[in-house]
């Protein structure tokens, strides 16, 4: 699993939908790169994930098996995927270099796309799916099904093929862990909460690039944390910074610097948070922020530079 591709991928590779069944699970798709996305925090591979898995529910079909619900299965295919998926990675993640953040998923401001669509919003923010990090894969699997979307217990064992008395355990000692870490599940704001959170994003990126300190340590919380994930291939925030003033401090010098390098701000929705992606004078892709913001104030800033967690969002600079 590795390469990047568009979130609107067909069943089959280079197959419209053709069966009433087939244009039906194509409607499944927001939902299976949901869950996909939650296990492995990756864009591309959970593209992949969801693939596999209407791959496999292809070749089932013409092997003659009677598929009673596609969407269970399909659900149930890209959950166990995405369990083994984890297993895998567990070594690469343990070996990044400096903070690890998830792939963005980047919506454009002006219009509705796979976050709001695919029922991610608030619920798989970078914060969140960082904190599900701490937790094992079958953990992560339980916790998301019951937790995010909404699945009662046997359906969750089912899935997962667990006892529905062991997902019980399961999820009570995830829940109990991510609630250590500071942070359940959120429900999807109302349209008011997503109105002033553009506001105040567009606030908080117009003082950054006028360099007015002021305005910027009005707007941060007093226990405000910048994560910054260059994966050790770019410039970026090495460890994560925690205060007002050294956060305001490192976001006028770099928006200083990028003021003179001819970067440019685009806002956008990034998992269902106010953001921006960042291009260089050519209009390639630099990085991506994403701004955690509660009771008016942003709380947490999340910035990824790493280019391999920015293909699919357009040509990476070489910008460092």
């Amino acid at each position: 699993m590795g390469s990047a591709r568009s979130l609107d991928t067909r069943v089959g590779k280079g197959r419209m939908p053709g069966s009433t069944e087939e244009k039906e699970t194509v409607g499944y798709r927001p939902l299976l790169f949901s869950i996909a996305y939650g296990m492995t925090g990756s864009v591309g591979d959970a593209e992949d994930i969801v693939q596999d898995a209407f791959l496999g529910l292809s070749r089932a079909h013409q092997e003659g098996t009677v598929i009673v619900n596609p969407k269970a299965y399909l659900t149930t295919a890209v959950t166990r995927l995405g369990i083994n998926y984890l297993s895998s990675a567990r070594v690469r993640r343990e070996t990044y270099v400096g903070d690890w953040l998830p792939e963005p998923v980047v919506v454009p401001a002006d219009r509705p796309g796979p976050a709001e669509q695919a029922e991610l919003a608030d619920s798989l923010s970078m914060a969140f799916l960082v904190l599900l990090e701490a937790l094992s894969p079958v953990e992560r699997a339980v916790f998301m099904l019951r937790e995010v979307f909404g699945y009662d217990y046997p359906e969750v064992a089912r899935i997962t093929g667990k006892s529905e008395v062991n997902c019980r355990q399961i999820f009570a000692r995830a829940r109990q862990r991510i609630a250590a870490g500071g942070q359940v599940a959120d429900s999807t704001p109302p349209r008011e909460r997503r109105a002033e959170g553009e506001k105040l994003a567009r606030r908080f990126f117009e003082a950054a690039a006028g360099g007015d300190m002021d305005a910027l340590l009005g707007m941060l919380a007093p226990d405000v944390v910048l994560h910054g994930d260059g994966g050790g291939k770019v410039q970026a925030f090495g460890k994560r910074l925690a205060g007002r003033l050294p956060v305001v401090r490192l976001l006028l010098g770099v928006f200083r610097r990028a003021g003179i390098l001819g970067v440019s701000l685009r806002p956008a929705w990034v998992n269902g948070r106010p953001g921006a992606v960042k291009f260089d004078a050519e209009g390639r892709v630099i990085g991506v922020i994403e701004l955690d913001i509660a009771d008016g104030m942003v709380n947490a800033i999340h910035s990824v530079a790493n280019p391999d967690k920015l293909a699919h969002i357009g040509m990476n600079s070489d910008m460092t």
